[in-house]
């Protein structure tokens, strides 16, 4: 292990003589961008060209998530309060709200569509951070800070695009094909039509992609119990979280 001026480096040893060593790094803390007044921290590693969906679907079952080519997760110290949730696509029923949401957004166009970013994509999306998350790190991205976001990736990711019947862009989905299920990057809608619960469907369409597939899940990404922006995730039930003893059905 060696320090460095902005990150810690862990050398974990391989578990076979011919493969490498993965290097994990600890980066330095920043603001918290969800609980006000906390420190943040993340642990690191880098998905390398060779390691592909496979290990990083390895990661993901251990909490990580993935951010262009690295794959991460908090390692912040004296909380604990980011928990990995996923949705058990099989057993998944809808409430009454979620399903007037589906009904809502029925007869918007899906198409799955490769990780290349667009202008038109670019503008919806600076649409959304600018009224709903002006105030996160994500605000002000120029067009290739976002290109990266979607194109810089090195396993089976895909941009689920969803349009009016007139063809126009209302929202789209930023998410990864793991061998047990997606896993959602990042999703973004017109905020103009919030009331439509365009988020909610995207996490609906999700489960019922997966469903088809025969995939057991969908990763949602981090719950925080403290944080109003992340109250939406426990309204996919059964939802589970990741724990000391493995992963657990949550129950709100």
């Amino acid at each position: 292990m060696r320090q460095g001026p902005a990150f810690t480096v862990c050398t974990q040893p391989p578990r076979e003589p011919s493969q490498p060593a993965q290097q994990y790094y600890v980066l330095t803390e920043s603001c918290c961008p969800y609980l006000p007044g906390r420190r943040e921290r993340k642990l690191i590693t880098e998905l390398g060209d060779t390691q592909g969906t496979a290990f990083y679907s390895l990661l993901s079952r251990a909490g990580f998530r993935r951010s262009h080519s690295f794959a991460y997760r908090p390692a912040c110290t004296g909380c604990t309060a980011c928990v990995p949730v996923r949705v058990a696509a099989g057993a998944f029923t809808p409430s009454r709200s979620l399903r007037r949401v589906a009904r809502t957004n029925t007869a918007l166009g899906t198409e799955q569509r490769p990780p290349r970013a667009t202008l038109e994509q670019y503008r919806l999306f600076s649409l959304y951070i600018g009224t709903r998350h002006d105030d996160g790190e994500m605000d002000g991205m120029t067009f290739a800070d976002y290109r990266s976001m979607v194109e810089h990736t090195r396993i089976d990711t895909r941009m689920v695009e969803f349009r009016t019947e007139h063809g126009r862009l209302v929202a789209a989905c930023l998410a990864d094909w793991l061998p047990d299920g997606p896993s959602a990057v990042y999703s973004f809608f017109d905020p103009a039509l919030a009331r439509r619960g365009l988020g909610t469907y995207m996490v609906l369409w999700l489960i019922q992609a997966a469903r088809d597939a025969g995939l057991p899940y969908v990763y949602l990404g981090y719950w925080i119990e403290q944080s109003p922006k992340m109250s939406y995730k426990t309204r996919f039930q059964p939802l589970e979280a990741l724990g000391p003893d493995g992963w657990r059905e949550l129950v709100s």
